[in-house]
């Protein structure tokens, strides 16, 4: 990842006058690839007026004085999404020998809140637009995150996230009895929340302090939530418009999960054919997180992998909503965050996914699962303006994603030839409004 470390500076109010004409940018795509209908269209002309796409189309006409930008030798494409990703985490070898329980003992919030900042940095640079971040982001570092990008103080993805994940006492830890004096013995990585009255105060302070989907632990610990217990989960998050994820491990905590009619199930240990069946039936996305045998440091066994492989190939047999999610909250030596969440698309080839259907897993599930499929994603009039390219056709080979040479977010370029120059994106602020939350 390159960077030109002299755009790192503050403009100077760009865009604070509410007399000032939008700024407007054309984009000669020499290709422009349409996911959804799995297609290509060649040599189009994308008009972005201010943070939007105004029109698109083969004879648009420039008006004077546009900004021109040439990518008629690349392949234009909509921004990808991580459907579940933990942007404040970063376990790793040194200090805490990958040990995530260390992390959260050792890592205050405020610290962080800086390193989600620059894994939304690493995220963004490598194409992922929008980001789910779910849970395991200390003191709601992932809200400041996406207040901090909201406000134009730092560039990164469009963040979805859901604050504290709510789950039955202790959550994914296994605290000592002298945790207990406390009021919740896993906070902040937790929110205990084990009756009814728990479950819907737990779900009120997220979406007091900001959280945009709400995360639950269905089966983390034997005494699990029952599939009532979920409906009352999707009740009170639906008040205030949110959906919910459910954490599952177990086949029987998937099929409380689907029975109550839960948005989204994030990884695959506890989906089996059955498991598919009702969820495609449903219409409930699979956030799988299938992790690929190539991370160095994070070893996959052979029969781990080759689980991964045939549960992702039986999903998309069973034509379950697929999204690209990778639960990439570790270091990988040499690589990005962006970069770590590439691999996973060894997974999703192994598993024999044709490429158009892996780019609409990244791209247009990612946009449903999130709800931002009606403002943000596709590139189409009226929309955040938020694209990428890359050289080659990904229809033809997948992994050219692997290499964005281009990121334009909300119609501020990020990255051009290869290189972030984020400047633009930098301000005093507030740029937005300040009650944002």
């Amino acid at each position: 990842m390159r960077i030109a470390v002299g755009a790192f500076v503050f403009a100077a109010a760009v865009g604070l006058s509410a007399q000032a004409p939008s700024p407007v940018t054309a984009i000669r795509a020499g290709r422009l690839l349409d996911p959804d209908a799995g297609r290509i269209l060649t040599n189009q002309i994308i008009l972005i007026e201010g943070t939007k796409i105004r029109e698109v189309g083969p004879n648009v006409a420039i008006p004077a004085g546009a900004q021109i930008i040439d990518l008629s030798r690349m392949t234009v494409m909509p921004g990808l999404v991580d459907a579940h990703n933990h942007l404040a985490l970063t376990y790793k070898p040194e200090p805490e020998s990958n040990i995530y329980y260390y992390t959260y003992v050792q890592e205050s919030t405020a610290l962080r809140a800086i390193q989600a900042v620059s894994n939304g940095i690493q995220m963004l640079s490598s194409g992922f637009t929008i980001v789910r971040d779910m849970g395991n982001n200390g003191n709601y570092a992932d809200t400041a995150l996406r207040q901090g990008i909201e406000q134009g103080w730092v560039p990164g993805p469009t963040i979805i996230n859901s604050g504290i994940i709510i789950g039955g006492m202790g959550g994914q830890f296994s605290p000592t009895p002298e945790m207990a004096k406390d009021h919740n013995i896993v906070y902040p990585e937790y929110l205990d929340a084990d009756t009814p009255d728990e479950i819907v105060k737990a779900i009120r302070q997220n979406i007091l302090f900001g959280a945009k989907v709400i995360k639950i632990c269905v089966d983390c610990k034997p005494y699990g939530y029952t599939a009532d217990e979920i409906r009352l989960v999707i009740r009170e998050a639906a008040k205030s418009g949110m959906k919910v994820e459910g954490h599952v491990q177990t086949v029987n905590g998937a099929r409380n999960a689907i029975d109550a009619g839960i948005w989204s199930i994030a990884h695959s240990t506890g989906l089996n054919e059955e498991m598919h069946t009702l969820m495609a039936q449903k219409g409930i996305f699979r956030a799988g997180t299938d992790t690929p045998d190539t991370l160095a440091g994070h070893p996959v066994s052979p029969q781990a992998y080759q689980y991964n492989v045939a549960s992702l190939k039986d999903a998309y047999a069973k034509k379950v909503p697929l999204t690209f999610s990778t639960d990439a909250d570790y270091y990988v030596v040499g690589k990005t965050r962006g970069e770590v969440c590439m691999e996973f698309l060894k997974t999703w080839k192994d598993a024999g996914i044709p490429n158009v259907d892996i780019l609409r897993a990244m791209t247009i599930g990612g946009y449903k699962v999130s709800q931002t499929e009606s403002t943000r994603g596709p590139i189409k009039a009226g929309y955040f303006a938020d694209l990428i390219a890359v050289p080659g056709n990904p229809l033809d080979e997948v992994d050219a994603l692997k290499n964005v040479q281009f990121v334009m977010k909300d119609g501020q370029v990020f990255k051009k030839d290869g290189v972030m120059t984020p400047s633009a994106f930098f301000h005093g602020g507030p740029v937005n409004g300040w009650r944002i939350r």
